[in-house]
This record gives C-alpha cells, sequence and structure tokens, in this order.
C-alpha cells in the first residue's frame, strides 16, 4: 500500500478537523500534485499513525493500480464485496 502510494506522489494524511494530539482522525491517502486534488482540508501524519489507525480501525484498501483511484473501506466490506456483495458498506 505505502509503495503504491508513494510511486503515485501520496502520502498519508488525516482530515484535519478530526486530527488531534490525542487522535489521528479520519485517515486519507492524499495526492498533493494530482490536478483536481482537495487536499485543503487535509493534514498529512506519519505513515506509522496511519497504519496504527488503519489497523485499529480494520480497514482496507480499494485502489487502481494505474490511477489515483484509492478508497478505504471496512474489512468487513472488503469481504463482503470479494465474495459478490457490491453493495456492502459499513453504513446501515
Amino acid at each position: 500500500m505505502r509503495a503504491w502510494a508513494e510511486s503515485h506522489g501520496g502520502v498519508p494524511a488525516a482530515v484535519e478537523r478530526t486530527h488531534s494530539e490525542d487522535d489521528v482522525g479520519i485517515i486519507r491517502i492524499m495526492f498533493p500534485d494530482a490536478p483536481n486534488s482537495e487536499h485543503s482540508a487535509l493534514t498529512e501524519i506519519s505513515w506509522d499513525e496511519f497504519f496504527e489507525e488503519f489497523e485499529a480501525r480494520e480497514l482496507a484498501l480499494v485502489y487502481q493500480p494505474d490511477s489515483l483511484f484509492s478508497k478505504l473501506i471496512g474489512r468487513d466490506t472488503a469481504d463482503k464485496r470479494a465474495h459478490g456483495d457490491n453493495k456492502a458498506s459499513r453504513r446501515k
């Protein structure tokens, strides 16, 4: 994941309004040099912070290898989608 992100100019980030010293908040992969990238509400964090939150929230990364498309989803959702439930999500 890190290699893919970095090869596309991506860096770990958190949504600024959810980020504090005590809580990393909502995480994203930010592509600062990408055209049309909206990252003014994101703050760069370390990969260690990113992966700690990634594991704590049991997330998975959905991405397209040859593009900048990526999305963090729950592992439970990823598993359901892998088994054919294309409408699966954590939302109730």
